[in-house]
């Protein structure tokens, strides 16, 4: 014995509550990881096209090594082929002579080891 037009306004706000529901929550983080994995999808289908297998195998190999200088590469040869500058497949042996051309311009900080040994000539044998 119930009212249809009380039904009527429980399924309407139940509707408006599953698409709040929807908009703010779950949805979002779905929305979120779609989004995610088509950049990813896009950016391998990029790389595919412009890189050859052993130069995409090297990078690859890159990436498990030294994982921000395989990203900072990644980028590089994104906009260089949104811009128009890669006319063929970058083969190994381009793609080395980019990473050495790399590796010249960020590796200005040379690392050096010194030693102090004042500190070690604290602890004499002459004590004993």
């Amino acid at each position: 014995m119930e009212d249809p037009e009380l039904e009527k306004i429980r399924n309407q706000r139940l509707a408006q509550l599953q698409s709040q529901y929807n908009n703010e929550g779950g949805d979002s983080e779905a929305q979120r990881a779609k989004q995610e994995q088509a950049k990813e999808d896009t950016k391998h289908a990029i790389l595919s096209q412009i890189l050859d297998q052993q130069a995409r195998a090297r990078l690859n190999t890159l990436l498990l090594g030294k994982p921000e200088k395989g990203l900072m590469v990644e980028t590089m040869l994104m906009n260089m082929a949104r811009s128009g500058r890669i006319a063929q497949k970058i083969g190994e042996p381009e793609l080395i002579q980019l990473l050495e051309s790399i590796n010249a311009s960020t590796q200005s900080k040379q690392t050096s080891v010194k030693f102090d040994r004042r500190r070690a000539a604290i602890d004499s044998d002459d004590d004993f």
